[in-house]
Protein backbone atom coordinates (compact mmCIF):
# COMPACT_ATOMS: atom_id res chain seq x y z
CA UNK A 1 0.00 0.00 0.00
CA UNK A 2 1.38 3.20 -0.96
CA UNK A 3 0.96 6.77 0.91
CA UNK A 4 -1.67 8.01 -1.03
CA UNK A 5 -3.57 4.49 -0.42
CA UNK A 6 -5.87 4.31 3.13
CA UNK A 7 -7.46 1.15 4.01
CA UNK A 8 -10.43 0.81 6.41
CA UNK A 9 -13.46 -0.67 7.92
CA UNK A 10 -16.60 0.80 5.73
CA UNK A 11 -19.04 -0.45 9.17
CA UNK A 12 -16.88 1.55 11.67
CA UNK A 13 -15.95 4.92 9.42
CA UNK A 14 -18.59 7.55 8.11
CA UNK A 15 -20.72 6.55 5.22
CA UNK A 16 -19.35 9.06 3.08
CA UNK A 17 -15.47 7.74 3.08
CA UNK A 18 -17.36 4.39 1.81
CA UNK A 19 -19.31 6.42 -0.68
CA UNK A 20 -15.79 8.24 -2.13
CA UNK A 21 -14.54 4.76 -2.36
CA UNK A 22 -17.27 3.54 -4.36
CA UNK A 23 -17.00 6.65 -6.58
CA UNK A 24 -13.75 5.45 -7.67
CA UNK A 25 -15.97 2.75 -10.07
CA UNK A 26 -17.14 4.96 -13.39
CA UNK A 27 -20.18 3.79 -14.50
CA UNK A 28 -22.67 4.48 -17.27
CA UNK A 29 -25.57 6.65 -16.12
CA UNK A 30 -29.25 5.39 -17.11
CA UNK A 31 -32.92 6.97 -16.22
CA UNK A 32 -35.55 3.96 -14.93
CA UNK A 33 -39.44 5.24 -15.71
CA UNK A 34 -42.27 3.62 -14.84
CA UNK A 35 -45.88 4.59 -14.38
CA UNK A 36 -48.02 5.30 -11.44
CA UNK A 37 -51.53 6.22 -10.80
CA UNK A 38 -50.54 9.95 -10.88
CA UNK A 39 -48.78 10.11 -14.23
CA UNK A 40 -45.22 9.68 -15.62
CA UNK A 41 -42.33 8.70 -13.03
CA UNK A 42 -38.25 8.89 -13.44
CA UNK A 43 -35.21 9.07 -11.51
CA UNK A 44 -31.47 8.51 -12.52
CA UNK A 45 -29.71 5.98 -11.67
CA UNK A 46 -26.33 3.92 -11.84
CA UNK A 47 -27.27 0.96 -10.49
CA UNK A 48 -27.66 -0.81 -13.29
CA UNK A 49 -26.03 -4.34 -14.64
CA UNK A 50 -26.71 -6.89 -17.29
CA UNK A 51 -27.34 -10.17 -15.18
CA UNK A 52 -28.48 -12.92 -18.04
CA UNK A 53 -28.06 -12.47 -21.91
CA UNK A 54 -30.20 -16.23 -21.67
CA UNK A 55 -32.91 -15.14 -20.82
CA UNK A 56 -32.40 -12.03 -20.74
CA UNK A 57 -32.03 -10.37 -17.51
CA UNK A 58 -31.09 -6.70 -16.08
CA UNK A 59 -30.66 -5.22 -12.39
CA UNK A 60 -30.99 -2.08 -10.80
CA UNK A 61 -30.88 -1.15 -7.14
CA UNK A 62 -33.31 1.36 -6.08
CA UNK A 63 -32.96 3.44 -2.47
CA UNK A 64 -34.76 2.47 0.06
CA UNK A 65 -35.34 5.74 1.46
CA UNK A 66 -35.67 7.62 -1.83
CA UNK A 67 -39.42 9.58 -1.98
CA UNK A 68 -39.60 7.58 -5.85
CA UNK A 69 -38.92 4.11 -4.33
CA UNK A 70 -42.65 3.67 -3.34
CA UNK A 71 -43.49 4.08 -6.72
CA UNK A 72 -40.46 1.81 -8.47
CA UNK A 73 -40.48 -0.99 -5.91
CA UNK A 74 -44.28 -1.57 -7.06
CA UNK A 75 -43.93 -1.41 -10.50
CA UNK A 76 -43.93 -4.75 -12.39
CA UNK A 77 -43.30 -3.01 -15.63
CA UNK A 78 -40.52 0.02 -16.00
CA UNK A 79 -37.64 0.85 -18.56
CA UNK A 80 -34.16 1.53 -18.51
CA UNK A 81 -32.68 4.02 -20.67
CA UNK A 82 -28.96 4.44 -20.79
CA UNK A 83 -28.29 7.81 -21.15
CA UNK A 84 -25.74 9.20 -24.18
CA UNK A 85 -23.24 12.07 -23.69
CA UNK A 86 -25.12 14.21 -25.51
CA UNK A 87 -28.20 14.11 -23.18
CA UNK A 88 -26.72 15.35 -19.74
CA UNK A 89 -29.71 17.62 -19.63
CA UNK A 90 -31.90 14.14 -19.24
CA UNK A 91 -29.81 12.90 -16.56
CA UNK A 92 -29.63 16.11 -14.61
CA UNK A 93 -33.68 16.71 -15.03
CA UNK A 94 -34.86 13.26 -13.47
CA UNK A 95 -32.15 13.63 -10.81
CA UNK A 96 -33.58 16.37 -9.41
CA UNK A 97 -37.40 15.86 -10.12
CA UNK A 98 -39.38 12.51 -10.94
CA UNK A 99 -41.75 14.51 -12.90
CA UNK A 100 -39.39 16.22 -15.68
CA UNK A 101 -40.93 14.62 -18.46
CA UNK A 102 -42.31 17.76 -19.96
CA UNK A 103 -38.77 18.56 -21.12
CA UNK A 104 -37.90 15.79 -22.70
CA UNK A 105 -38.94 13.94 -26.07
CA UNK A 106 -41.31 10.43 -25.19
CA UNK A 107 -43.96 8.26 -25.38
CA UNK A 108 -46.19 5.81 -23.78
CA UNK A 109 -45.32 2.14 -24.21
CA UNK A 110 -46.57 -1.18 -23.27
CA UNK A 111 -48.23 -1.32 -19.75
CA UNK A 112 -48.45 2.39 -19.72
CA UNK A 113 -44.67 3.02 -19.34
CA UNK A 114 -42.60 6.23 -20.27
CA UNK A 115 -40.43 5.37 -22.96
CA UNK A 116 -37.52 8.28 -23.50
CA UNK A 117 -36.59 8.91 -26.91
CA UNK A 118 -32.80 8.80 -28.34
CA UNK A 119 -31.15 7.10 -25.86
CA UNK A 120 -28.29 5.03 -26.38
CA UNK A 121 -30.24 2.03 -25.55
CA UNK A 122 -33.37 1.34 -23.87
CA UNK A 123 -34.66 -1.99 -22.51
CA UNK A 124 -38.27 -1.92 -21.58
CA UNK A 125 -38.52 -4.95 -18.30
CA UNK A 126 -40.70 -6.71 -16.99
CA UNK A 127 -40.00 -7.47 -13.01
CA UNK A 128 -38.90 -10.62 -12.65
CA UNK A 129 -37.31 -10.80 -8.93
CA UNK A 130 -36.39 -8.53 -5.73
CA UNK A 131 -34.01 -8.82 -3.03
CA UNK A 132 -32.86 -7.51 0.07
CA UNK A 133 -29.75 -5.02 -0.52
CA UNK A 134 -29.67 -3.64 2.43
CA UNK A 135 -30.42 0.22 2.24
CA UNK A 136 -31.35 -0.74 -1.62
CA UNK A 137 -33.93 -3.49 -3.18
CA UNK A 138 -32.07 -5.45 -6.04
CA UNK A 139 -34.55 -5.19 -8.55
CA UNK A 140 -34.11 -7.85 -11.59
CA UNK A 141 -36.05 -8.16 -14.53
CA UNK A 142 -36.49 -9.66 -18.33
CA UNK A 143 -36.11 -7.31 -20.97
CA UNK A 144 -38.99 -7.78 -23.67
CA UNK A 145 -37.74 -5.03 -26.47
CA UNK A 146 -34.23 -2.69 -26.86
CA UNK A 147 -34.37 0.08 -28.91
CA UNK A 148 -30.32 1.21 -29.17
CA UNK A 149 -28.32 3.72 -31.12
CA UNK A 150 -24.61 4.85 -31.81
CA UNK A 151 -23.15 7.44 -29.61
CA UNK A 152 -21.17 7.78 -26.73
CA UNK A 153 -21.95 7.47 -23.06
CA UNK A 154 -22.51 9.67 -20.32
CA UNK A 155 -20.28 8.53 -17.60
CA UNK A 156 -20.28 9.00 -13.39
CA UNK A 157 -17.16 9.32 -11.32
CA UNK A 158 -16.13 10.61 -8.23
CA UNK A 159 -19.52 12.60 -7.97
CA UNK A 160 -19.26 14.13 -11.26
CA UNK A 161 -20.57 13.58 -14.58
CA UNK A 162 -17.96 13.23 -17.87
CA UNK A 163 -16.98 11.21 -20.91
CA UNK A 164 -15.41 8.29 -21.96
CA UNK A 165 -11.82 8.10 -22.96
CA UNK A 166 -10.09 5.13 -24.66
CA UNK A 167 -7.13 3.70 -22.77
CA UNK A 168 -4.14 4.48 -25.42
Amino acid sequence: MNAMSQSFDPAGTSSRAFRDALGRFGTGVTVVTCATGDGPLGITANSFASVSLDPPLVLWAPAKGSSRYPFFAAADHFAIHVIGSDQAEVCQGFARSGDAFDRFAWEEGAHGVPLLQNCLSRFECTKTAEHDGGDHTIVVARVTRVTTRIGEPLMFFGGKYGGFTPAT
